[in-house]
C-alpha cells in the first residue's frame, strides 16, 4: 500500500472515530426510571434516576434496571461503532495494525 494511501486511511480511521465521540445511544429501563446514554465510544455519558418511580425498599429493582440499561446502551453503541468502522476494516489489515 502506498504512503499516500495509509496516510488517507488514517485520516478516515481518525475521522470515524472523531464521529463516534459524537454519537450518543440513550437505552431507559423500569419504564423510564432509569435512562442511560452511552457515547460511539462505549463510554457512559450519563445516568438518570426518576425517583418516582424507584422504590427505596427494593434497591435490588433499581439495580437490575441499571444493568439493563447499561447492558442494552453498549451493545447498541457496539453495533454502531461496529457499521461505522465496518467500511475500514479491510483497508487496516495493509496498515499492519
Amino acid at each position: 500500500m502506498a504512503a499516500f494511501d495509509q496516510v488517507k486511511m488514517l485520516n478516515q480511521l481518525r475521522k470515524a472515530q472523531n464521529e463516534l465521540k459524537k454519537e450518543i445511544v440513550e437505552v431507559e429501563s423500569g419504564d423510564g426510571a432509569v435512562v442511560v446514554q452511552i457515547t460511539g465510544e462505549l463510554k457512559v455519558k450519563k445516568i438518570t434516576i426518576n425517583p418516582e418511580s424507584v422504590d427505596l425498599e427494593d434497591i435490588s429493582e433499581l439495580e437490575h434496571w441499571l444493568e439493563i440499561a447499561v447492558r442494552d446502551g453498549l451493545a447498541k453503541a457496539q453495533e454502531i461503532a461496529a457499521e461505522k468502522m465496518k467500511p475500514l476494516m479491510g483497508g487496516l489489515g495493509n496498515l499492519g495494525l
